[in-house]
Parts: C-alpha cells; structure tokens; sequence
C-alpha cells in the first residue's frame, strides 16, 4: 500500500486528490500539509511512502521543501505536481531531486499512473520532464532566473506576455501592492530595472519565441 503524503496549499485540491485515490486498492493519502515546514513535520513522525508536492507552497517554496526532504530522507519518492506547465519548472524540480513533474491538469489516470509506476521505482518522466532532462546540463545553468520564485516567475511571464499589473492581479487574485512587490524582486534579482529589459531577457534566455 502506498501512503501518500499530500502537500499543497489549497485544500480544494488536497481533498479532490484524496477522492481520486479513494478508489485505488494500492494507494491511500495517510497526511496532508499545506506548507513546508507541516510537510517536514509529518515526514518525520510518519512512514510515508511517497510525497506529492506543489512546486508553489506557504512559508518555504516547493522547492525549498523538496530540497530539506531530500536531505533528510533523500530515497523518498517525491513528485512535484504544479499548476505550471513550463519546462523551467520541470528543469527546477528535475535537479532538485524530484522523482517526476506533472502538472495539475494532467488527466487522473495520468496521475495515479505517475504515482504508481513511482511507487514501484520506475521513475517514469512525463512528456515534457523527459524533454527537459535531456537539456538538464544546459538549461539555466548560469540563468539568473533560477533565482526566482515560483510566483516571481509566474509575474515576470505575465509581464512579458504584456499583461499589466492590474491585469496580472486580477487573473492571480492578488492585489496590484503584492504583484507590484512580486515584480520589483524580481527586476532586482535579475539586475534590470524595466519591463523592456524584462522581455529582453526572457528572449535572450529563451523563455519565450
């Protein structure tokens, strides 16, 4: 029986993947987190077989979380379920450690496949993780835009894309004082003061055609 370990900020989701496995004989969610350090918690007090994980979580990233699990219990099996389908959060995750990345809106029975072909050491690699890992050695490996978040990266696409603040608030129901703090952080951690620099270099690291 896998015993699945469901970290993810919004419950919504944590129970409609809990419904979705209800019917699996093999797999049962046996805890449940919505933030990093619960996650930690919960691994520690608890044999979990598998962790799911959003790449985009409270207090520590995703990503923060993957790494502190992979130096605690660096054989367990971690898949990094996001709403982002991009191949930089792929190669984020990828090198991290994860042992696969799907995103939210693959269909269930590629979900429960992924879990259980991982649960079993197969370590399978969806579409476009299997892409990416062919392009790990070279993907962002000197890219100031590792450095960013999952949300930093979430608003600096927007931007390019030529979304304004306002716009971008809306579609990510935040408001334009944390889009705005969220583009600021970004701009600096990647040296540039403008929007214009912005979709320069997203088209000089290829983050965009």
């Amino acid at each position: 029986m896998l015993e699945l370990l469901v970290v993810d900020e919004h419950s919504i989701f944590r129970i409609g993947l809990k419904r979705l496995l209800s019917d699996e004989p093999d797999m049962q969610v046996t805890g449940e987190a919505s933030d990093g350090a619960s996650a930690l918690l919960s691994i520690r007090s608890h044999a979990h077989s598998m962790v799911v994980l959003d790449i985009n979580v409270k207090g520590h990233s995703g990503l923060e979380t993957l790494a502190a699990i992979r130096a605690e219990q660096p054989r367990l099996p971690v898949i990094m379920l996001s709403m982002y389908e991009g191949e930089h959060y792929a190669a984020l995750a990828l090198r991290g450690g994860a042992n696969a990345y799907l995103s939210k809106n693959a269909e269930p029975e590629e979900i429960v496949r992924v879990i259980r072909e991982v649960g079993r050491g197969t370590y399978p690699l969806p579409s476009v993780a299997g892409t990416v890992l062919k392009q790990l050695p070279h993907i962002g490996s000197h890219s100031s835009h590792e450095r960013l978040t999952p949300r930093e990266m979430q608003v600096v696409m927007k931007i390019v894309k030529g979304q304004s603040i306002s716009e971008i608030g809306l579609s990510m129901v935040l408001s334009v004082k944390t889009i705005s703090t969220h583009r600021t952080r970004a701009l600096g951690k990647l040296g540039l003061t403008s929007n214009a620099q912005l979709v320069q270099y997203a088209v000089r690291n290829g983050l965009v055609d």
